[in-house]
C-alpha cells in the first residue's frame, strides 16, 4: 500500500496552474472554489476537466450544476486564489461580477475564462471529476504570467536563459 503522505508529496512535484471555478447552487447562490486540478481534454469537441474533493462545502452545488466557469489566474491574482481556497460563507463579498452562461458568476478582472456546460461526471475516489464542454471563452491579447502551484506553495515561471 502506498503511504498517502508520500503520495501527496509526489503529486506536489507536478507544477500546476491555479484556477477558480464558479457556479450557482440549487438556490441560485454563487459558489466558488480554488482548483489546481484543471486540465484540457479535447479540441473537438472542446472539453476541459477538473476535480473536486468530496469534502468541499460546495461539493453538492458543483455535483449538480449544469454550468460552471473556469477562471485561469495570473500571478498577480494570488489573493483570489486564497479567498476561494478558504471555507467561507461568502467568498464573493465585494467582488465585481459579470453574468455568464447559465447565470454562472464571472469574476471581473480575470482575463482567461472558460464558460462550460457540464458534459460528464466521473467517480474519482475521494474526488468527483467534472468534464465540461466549453461554450464560450475569453482570452487576453497578451498572456499574463500564470499563477502556479508546486511543492505545496505558489511558484513562478523562471525565464529560460537567452530567450526573450
Amino acid at each position: 500500500m502506498i503511504d498517502s503522505r508520500l503520495l501527496r508529496q509526489a503529486f506536489g512535484q507536478f507544477a500546476t496552474g491555479v484556477t477558480v471555478i464558479t457556479a450557482r447552487d440549487g438556490d441560485g447562490r454563487p459558489v466558488g472554489v480554488t482548483a489546481s486540478s484543471f486540465n484540457t481534454v479535447s479540441l473537438s469537441p472542446p472539453l476541459v476537466l477538473w476535480s473536486l474533493d468530496r469534502r468541499a462545502l460546495s461539493f453538492g452545488a458543483f455535483a449538480e450544476a449544469r454550468h460552471f466557469a473556469v477562471h485561469v489566474l495570473a500571478a498577480h491574482q494570488r489573493t483570489l486564489s486564497d479567498r476561494f481556497a478558504r471555507a467561507a460563507t461568502d467568498k464573493f463579498a465585494a467582488l465585481a461580477l459579470d453574468g455568464g452562461i447559465g447565470g454562472v458568476p464571472l469574476i471581473a478582472g480575470v482575463d482567461t475564462v472558460f464558460e462550460c456546460e457540464t458534459e460528464h461526471r466521473y467517480e474519482g475516489g475521494d474526488h468527483l471529476i467534472l468534464v465540461g464542454r466549453v461554450l464560450r471563452l475569453s482570452l487576453p491579447a497578451a498572456p499574463p504570467e500564470p499563477l502556479l502551484f508546486c511543492h505545496g506553495r505558489y511558484a513562478s515561471v523562471a525565464a529560460e536563459p537567452g530567450i526573450a
